[in-house]
């Protein structure tokens, strides 16, 4: 009789693995890719993951997303996600970051590993010259405008299963910003939404990549 073989253990403190994506990817294969890699982190066969990436266009509606936020119901498509938070859009120019990483090794906290992202946001906004902050009364990160007024900059959307995260961030590098007319980005009617383009920063994805990945060696040390 044949003696199964158990999988190998991947080691604690083994390193964060990264993938990055050319083209756009499905949100349906992304979801799919996603629920196979944290079950893999979950029982220990795989390595936490940082996935970048982009989307073609479409909308997200999180947990607790209410219809009359979406205003567009024909223009992309609608899906609907686990993750918390609510609408908020999807596509190309934008730098989607999914983050499966281990809560239990890290500390199971979610206040501060929310708090840990923003950070990595902040910290990647401020290498192009950008103060993205905090609002303790709106998720996100924002700029302040010299006139005052505020505007998003990039999203957060956790979900959290047996504490292994999966979904994150999203940055606005250079998408079309009227594509956020079809929702209330976040349930957030009174501000606008902005990106590096919009404030004259002058950025690839390449190099938001490399800024993205080196805050993050900063904020997430091994």
């Amino acid at each position: 009789m044949a003696r199964l073989r158990s999988e190998p253990k991947i080691e604690v403190g083994f390193p964060v693995e990264w993938k990055l994506s050319a083209g756009l990817v499905p949100y349906e294969r992304a979801l799919a890719e996603m629920e196979s890699r944290v079950a893999a982190i979950r029982q220990g066969l795989e390595p936490e993951l940082v996935w970048l990436l982009e989307h073609p266009p479409l909308y997200t509606a999180g947990t607790s997303a209410s219809d009359d936020e979406l205003l567009d119901t024909h223009e992309f498509p609608v899906h609907k996600t686990g993750r918390g938070g609510r609408y908020t859009y999807h596509g190309p120019g934008q730098r989607v970051g999914y983050v499966m990483m281990d809560l239990k090794r890290r500390g199971p906290d979610v206040r501060a590993f929310v708090h840990h992202l923003e950070e990595w946001l902040i910290v990647t906004l401020a290498q192009f010259g950008v103060k993205g902050e905090r609002r303790t009364d709106r998720i996100g990160i924002w700029i302040e405008q010299p006139d005052g007024t505020e505007e998003k900059i990039a999203a957060l959307g956790l979900r959290i299963r047996r504490w292994v995260s999966f979904h994150g961030i999203a940055l606005n590098v250079a998408p079309d910003l009227t594509h956020y007319n079809g929702i209330v980005p976040c349930g957030i009617a009174d501000y606008g939404v902005t990106s590096l383009a919009a404030l004259g920063v002058e950025a690839s994805m390449e190099d938001v990549d490399r800024a993205l990945r080196s805050s993050f060696e900063e904020i997430f040390p091994d």
